[in-house]
């Protein structure tokens, strides 16, 4: 974990220098700094990262303008540090693939406990995966859509749709739980993890992106549907009547 390699962005010479000080004492050692959303963009073609922490007053592009670019290029993790604290600005970032959204000011061993979360469960995630490599059956074939784990793709009628590591995340959890029903709350804690942080609105938001990328109606979805004041519960297409 303290091998990944980790971007901060943020246009305040102070921020950085406390995070890249907060991040050495926790044995992070790969670390690097970036003051403009140009620079950032241009070492994110050039490298790659674990973990992105993002701010979006930056002095060129937004971190929402920098954060859509990124996601062009890359699936990497992004955490947005800012002292942008609306519930606008918080589903913004998280609806343009944002996996986290930190407030301004923050204490920095919340920085590190979330950035942990993240590496431990993506590292769960890629361990549990291997297994899969080995197993014709691993594929997850549900009408207008295919899912491949050991590939992390998914195909939406013959069409390959990108997604974040999460999103996908989220979709092997519904795809390995057909037809069982779960509350906003239990989906927050088994995807993002016992000790994650933040609101459960995060799962709503992640929720609507998936149905969107599925080609889910969102109005009247069928395929991740919601009970209202139970859960969501995931109807594999085939007995969807799709």
């Amino acid at each position: 974990m303290e091998s990944a390699k980790i971007l901060a962005v943020d246009d305040e010479v102070g921020i950085l220098k406390l995070l890249e000080i907060t991040l050495k004492k926790e044995n992070f050692t790969h670390i690097e700094t970036s003051a403009t959303g140009k620079d950032a963009l241009h070492r994110i073609k050039e490298n790659n990262y674990d973990i992105i922490l993002l701010d979006i007053m930056l002095p060129d592009l937004s971190g929402f303008e920098l954060c859509t670019e990124i996601r062009k290029l890359t699936n990497t993790p992004i955490i947005f540090i800012s002292a942008r604290s609306t519930d606008f600005d918080k589903l913004t970032g998280l609806g343009i693939g944002g996996d986290d959204y930190i407030t301004k000011p923050f204490n920095p061993l919340e920085v590190i406990a979330r950035i942990k979360v993240i590496l431990r469960r993506q590292h769960m995630y890629e361990h549990a995966q291997q297994p899969l490599q080995q197993q014709h059956s691993a594929l997850f074939i549900y009408g207008c859509f295919t899912y491949n784990p050991e590939s992390a793709t998914l195909t939406v009628n013959d069409t390959i749709v990108e997604c974040t590591a999460k999103e996908l995340e989220l979709l092997h959890f519904f795809c390995k739980h057909p037809n069982r029903i779960f509350t906003t709350a239990q989906l927050y804690e088994l995807v993002w993890g016992n000790d994650a942080f933040g609101e459960e609105k995060t799962v709503t938001i992640h929720i609507a992106k998936l149905r969107k990328k599925l080609g889910d109606d969102t109005r009247n979805p069928k395929i991740i549907v919601n009970l209202r004041g139970i859960g969501y519960k995931f109807i594999p297409t085939n007995e969807a009547g799709r």
